[in-house]
């Protein structure tokens, strides 16, 4: 062929080739035989996404009035990586940015400390305020002293329950959000925290919109002033929805704080009757997910619940609840964390039809310094008194009127969201939570797949395959495997890689919880995959020896030779009972590495306080899969 053939070859065939392009969509193309590329037509989320889901600023009142000064632009500033100066003075920034942010102010008097510190001429017409706008000036406890002295500031006829001026700042506060939100790079989830608190029990719940600031100005935050009852919170809900179009949903959190009421069984701490079919329904209609961890302790079981579970006794806040009013007692725990919850809501949906408690789990900070902060070497506290200082360790967290407040070395530098989406848009992440592909770490960033289904074998674990035939043949996180036909007994995939910031893993295990022929519930936890497993086999009773430790305090370090970086595998139940109703859920454990407490001896050249741990095992936790019969 001559070279003016071929040239005009070339140029028929470039023509055809983008004519054929313009002409035949992706999926055309997929439909019209063999694929080459292995990444073409996959719907399913490939990259989790992280970010805080529960995070306070200057909007707050209990923030502002302790002093914090950065607000919710500064919060999403730092969030997707930028550098700011906090409230105490300090440049800070993040080793590596998030992908979303979920800024939940406080509903209740939502901007109005510092709209009384500005000396809002609305506001200043009420003498009492005018004397409280003299005493925040000043910041400090004295300033939380000043505004506590209003009385019921959350009650609906007190001044700061201004609905004009309140629609003014919540209009902002979204816009903010919008201005931030940048979908494919970093997402602004416009949310708020609903904050019921009665003697100090905590039934908070965070409020989050799939929506923009659009359809979020049409329906005022619903506020504790209004109620203290959750299910006004849920008709709230429904009315914003049926008014907007779009869709929200509500976030549990602090169960650990709840005194035994956040996950009621038999009556509604609320008013008293009985548990019905109506709550049940509700309930999980509304609130998909509960934040597992965070800051005020960790929430996913306690060792008098667990006690054949070793590592059970993690960050846990046990003493009371939020203000120590009201000392705990052990009938309460029950009624507390996750696994408990999880294991009633099976005995529940056999009485009432329905598990209210079928929830996925995420981590989130709680932390009121408008810094999501959850690293160990980069953690800024609870709130701006509780930021980097020699003394912070040794001093209370909020210096509650008690005689044994809650110190500073307690609070825990917890946690973050990660989030299976299939997109980082305020859409993809919603739909991600409302279908609970989530899980919960305590702070580091290690990524974890979890897969159910009853067609499995062990050949799918394998690191190439396991998320290609996860999704293929079972059901990820948060999912559902419904009845067993003849005598299948379901398998799980597994796999988790370590955050380069952080330790190796030590092992992956699976919590399974159960309802038995008695009906009384049950649980187990079942080391599946382990690091170092040439030198670690399970011992008597089938307990797996420590990973070991080495964590050097003195110095705030510690080195990887022992653990694996990445760890996956396959594992069949063999307890199985088709019969019983049982969830099952991932729980991933890194070597011990130092915290943040550590960090801060090591810095300031101080001791860390009595009691106070030195090294932590860093953790994840799966939304569970189901199982029913």
């Amino acid at each position: 062929m001559g070279s003016s053939n071929r040239t005009n070859a070339l140029a028929l065939g470039l023509a055809t080739a983008v004519m054929s392009a313009v002409a035949m969509t992706a999926s055309e193309a997929q439909a019209s035989g063999d694929v080459y590329s292995p990444h073409a037509g996959i719907d399913y989320p490939t990259r989790v996404l992280w970010g805080d889901t529960h995070l306070h600023t200057t909007n707050s009142f209990d923030a502002r009035s302790l002093g914090v000064t950065l607000d919710a632009e500064a919060a999403y500033r730092f969030a997707r990586g930028e550098e700011v100066v906090s409230s105490t003075g300090q440049a800070v920034r993040l080793s590596r940015p998030l992908d979303f942010l979920v800024v939940t102010d406080h509903s209740d008097a939502m901007g109005m400390i510092n709209e009384l510190i500005r000396g809002n001429e609305t506001l200043m017409a009420d003498p009492r305020l005018r004397d409280v706008h003299e005493k925040l000036k000043q910041g400090g406890q004295n300033a939380f002293a000043a505004l506590t002295s209003l009385g019921g500031f959350l009650d609906a006829d007190n001044p700061l329950q201004n609905p004009d001026l309140s629609r003014e700042i919540w209009e902002r506060y979204v816009d903010a959000a919008d201005r931030y939100n940048q979908p494919g790079r970093f997402t602004a989830v416009i949310g708020y925290e609903w904050t019921p608190t009665q003697s100090g029990d905590k039934l908070h719940r965070n409020v989050l919109y799939r929506g923009g600031a659009e359809q979020a100005k049409r329906l005022l935050p619903f506020t504790a002033a209004e109620s203290v009852d959750p299910q006004d919170l849920w008709k709230w809900m429904q009315r914003y929805e049926e008014l907007t179009g779009s869709a929200v949903l509500a976030l549990a959190h602090n169960g650990n704080l709840s005194n035994g009421q956040m996950f009621p069984v038999e009556t509604n701490p609320n008013t008293g009757a009985a548990l019905d079919a109506g709550y049940v329904e509700t309930r999980i209609r509304w609130e998909p997910l509960y934040e597992v961890t965070q800051i005020k302790g960790d929430g996913e079981t306690h060792p008098q619940l667990s006690p054949e579970d070793e590592f059970a006794d993690f960050e846990t806040w046990d003493r009371g609840n939020v203000s120590l009013e009201i000392p705990k007692t052990q009938d309460m725990l029950q009624y507390e964390y996750a696994r408990e919850a999880l294991k009633n809501g099976l005995k529940l949906e056999r009485q009432l039809g329905t598990n209210p408690y079928r929830f996925g789990m995420v981590g989130s900070t709680d932390s009121h310094t408008a810094l999501a902060t959850a690293a160990e070497e980069n953690f800024f506290g609870k709130a701006a008194s509780t930021e980097p200082s020699a003394t912070r360790m040794a001093e209370p967290m909020i210096a509650f009127d008690v005689e044994d407040p809650w110190m500073n070395w307690e609070t825990g530098a917890s946690g973050y969201a990660a989030v299976w989406a299939t997109a980082n848009t305020r859409e993809a992440i919603f739909d991600a939570m409302k279908r609970r592909e989530v899980y919960a770490t305590s702070g580091s960033r290690m990524t974890v797949r979890f897969f159910g289904g009853f067609d499995f074998e062990a050949g799918d674990a394998g690191p190439r395959e396991l998320v290609r035939r996860g999704y293929e043949s079972g059901v990820p996180m948060g999912g559902v495997l419904e009845g067993s036909s003849g005598k299948r007994t379901p398998g799980f995939l597994v796999a988790a890689l370590k955050d380069t910031h952080s330790g190796n893993l030590d092992r992956i295990q699976i919590v399974k919880g159960w309802v038995d022929g008695a009906g009384a519930t049950q649980e187990k936890v079942y080391d599946v995959v382990w690091g170092d497993a040439h030198r670690r086999t399970p011992g008597r009773g089938g307990r797996l020896p420590p990973v070991g430790n080495t964590v050097d305090v003195a110095n705030a370090t510690w080195t990887d030779t022992i653990g694996d970086a990445q760890l996956s595998g396959f594992w069949r139940d063999p307890d199985f009972d088709p019969s019983q109703p049982s969830f099952y859920y991932v729980r991933v454990l890194e070597i011990p590495t130092p915290r943040w407490t550590a960090y801060d001896a090591k810095r300031f050249g101080v001791e860390i306080p009595e009691g106070a741990n030195a090294t932590i095992q860093e953790r994840a936790y799966t939304s569970p899969i189901w199982y029913t019969p």
